[in-house]
């Protein structure tokens, strides 16, 4: 699983700007989240930019539930800080795993019948960073909610 995970983690890391603009491009056109429309550019590339980062080290993390903790908590502070709707604060995230997977897919020799296993396997960790992070979302903007 390594060697396809440090193909997708150098992916992330030489095209991280890129995959961005594609997410910010596509975040701002989305009906599903308008109040990211009250973000300038530069900030939606920042705060991508950071979340792509942060994925990278809780990837590799030997103890992930504890850097996903960490950063999806924040993740959730800021978003509720800036009164960003939950509901669209986490379509937002789920477009940053797609951008990232889409990017990661036009990247050839990105990925070959021999790596199809490691694949899905890196797939599968990614997904469950995702969902932690969903779930501590949902949990923290619970609690800021209630003061």
């Amino acid at each position: 699983m390594k060697v396809f995970a440090d193909r997708l983690i150098n992916v992330l890391e030489n095209h991280r700007r890129e995959i961005a603009q594609q997410w910010c491009k596509a975040v701002r056109q989305n009906p599903r989240t308008p109040a990211l429309n009250n973000f300038s550019e530069e900030e939606l590339l920042k705060r991508a930019g950071f979340f792509y980062k942060n994925l990278i080290t809780m990837y590799f993390s030997e103890k992930p539930y504890t850097e996903v903790r960490k950063y999806f908590t924040e993740f959730a502070e800021i978003g509720y800080q800036n009164k960003i709707p939950l509901h669209e604060l986490l379509y937002a995230m789920i477009m940053m795993r797609r951008h990232m997977w889409l990017y990661a897919d036009f990247q050839a020799p990105f990925l070959s019948a021999m790596d199809h296993r490691q694949a899905v396997e890196t797939i599968n960790k990614t997904i469950r960073i995702f969902d932690h992070g969903i779930y501590i979302i949902t949990q923290r903007y619970g609690e800021l909610e209630k003061g």
